[in-house]
């Protein structure tokens, strides 16, 4: 693995790139790491795709102290990667990474060939007047990282990946690095309203993968069906999978995705 790094105005944004071919950027979610896309770049690259991965602000290898850490900021850069790589870009958002591509895509369309949002987080989920004071509470230290960890497991309830421990031990290492939990508790705090308000401009061919027991979701499939009627997009629902289908069931999602990539780039 080689990182390089995007300039931004208030630090670095990390990134790998594999493969060649037409460009696919993968933007992972809240809290995750640009390897949660491990089991998707190899079937990517073997289809014939340069994939580029990146790490969100104040996560992985990229650096803390940016002024914002919302959609509209991570938007921001995935559009800035596209234009340093060249080209138009098949976008891959997870969980808060779909609420920043769809953002991209809506604010740049020239530079945004398709989407495909993997248990997307396009608008503020309905839930207890009460629960962002919990979360709050939650993710206080000294035990605030545990408790991450512990929710971040219950989000593959059905076939979690046989590394999953490393990639867990990867995040714990992540977090520890520089200022990297104040980041990530930054972005606890921001809205996804700025996605939902550019839900009806974006033009990019849409698939959206939800998995059925997705617990971020009080109803997973209807979420699912809401953001792919407003896309007018194609929608996958993956069986026993929870919040990280991609990696639970890479062998029913990746030939779906590359069905779909080849047919936004006339590869068929």
């Amino acid at each position: 693995m080689t990182t390089s790094y995007l300039m931004r105005d208030d630090g670095r944004i990390a990134y790998e790139v594999h493969g060649e071919g037409p460009l696919v950027v993968a933007v992972p979610g809240m809290g995750d790491l640009r390897s949660a896309y491990r089991f998707t770049v190899p079937a990517l690259v073997e289809a014939g795709y340069r994939v580029a991965t990146m790490d969100l602000r104040g996560h992985g290898d990229s650096d803390d102290g940016f002024s914002r850490y919302d959609d509209v900021a991570v938007g921001s850069d995935v559009l800035a990667l596209i234009e340093h790589l060249g080209g138009r870009a098949f976008v891959i958002g997870q969980s808060m990474g779909a609420g920043a591509s769809v953002w991209a895509a809506a604010e740049d369309p020239a530079k945004v060939a398709g989407l495909a949002l993997m248990g997307p987080f396009v608008r503020d989920p309905q839930s207890n007047p009460l629960m962002p004071l919990l979360l709050r509470l939650l993710l206080l230290k000294p035990w605030g990282p545990a408790a991450w960890q512990t929710y971040y497991r219950k989000l593959y309830p059905g076939r979690p990946p046989a590394d999953q421990a490393a990639h867990l031990a990867r995040i714990r290492e992540s977090m520890r690095r520089g200022d990297h939990w104040r980041s990530f508790i930054k972005i606890t705090r921001t809205s996804h309203r700025p996605a939902e308000e550019r839900l009806g401009q974006v033009i990019a061919p849409t698939l959206v993968v939800m998995g059925e027991k997705d617990s971020d979701f009080p109803d997973p499939t209807a979420e699912a069906r809401f953001v792919a009627e407003r896309l007018n997009g194609e929608l996958l629902m993956v069986p026993h999978s929870g919040h990280y289908p991609m990696a639970e069931y890479p062998e029913v999602v990746n030939p779906v995705l590359v069905s779909f990539l080849n047919k936004v780039y006339d590869r068929g």
